[in-house]
């Protein structure tokens, strides 16, 4: 059955198989890594180093990126994974954003893998994300869906739900 919004009209969804297809707008690896350099060198993001590095696990090569920027909220962090939402933009000149249509992450890190984790923190809350065709394959998902798990950093308790508040 479609997801209905709060007002009982139906909602639309995205097929799984289009996290691959979308990441075939980047042709080569290298405009993927740089899509995900990009987003740590954002205004308001703050990164000023960057570390890529990778490293066996089991049979599976894994990529990490770890910048030192300032993070992002949990509601930032659902932005960021959904798709066509964007807060970049409204900087200054000087201070313009690199990309501006909510795209990006999602096809860069989906050409570069089938999975992608993400873990951020942003003041006393550490929340994790996870975009995933391994996941969405072996829960037979007909839509994609994306965990995104925020919890205090002292105490490991879970946050509330995203969309209530910053």
């Amino acid at each position: 059955m479609a997801r209905l919004s709060e007002h009982g009209i139906r909602l639309s969804s995205m097929s799984p198989s289009f996290l691959n297809s979308n990441s075939t707008s980047h042709t080569w690896p290298f405009s993927a890594v740089a899509e995900l350099i990009d987003n740590a060198l954002d205004p308001g993001v703050l990164a000023k180093q960057i570390w890529i590095d990778v490293f066996d696990e089991g049979d599976h090569l894994c990529l990490t990126f770890t910048d030192n920027g300032s993070g992002m909220t949990p509601n930032k962090l659902h932005k960021m994974l959904s798709f066509g939402f964007t807060e970049k933009g409204s900087g200054k000149a000087s201070q313009q954003a690199i990309g501006v249509y909510g795209n990006g992450f999602k096809s860069g890190s989906m050409r570069l893998g089938r999975d992608a984790l993400i873990f951020t923190k942003n003041g006393g809350c550490q929340t994790v994300g996870m975009l995933s065709q391994t996941y969405l394959e072996n829960i037979k998902a007909q839509a994609v869906i994306v965990p995104i798990v925020p919890f205090n950093q002292q105490t490991n308790i879970l946050h509330e739900t995203i969309g209530h508040g910053k």
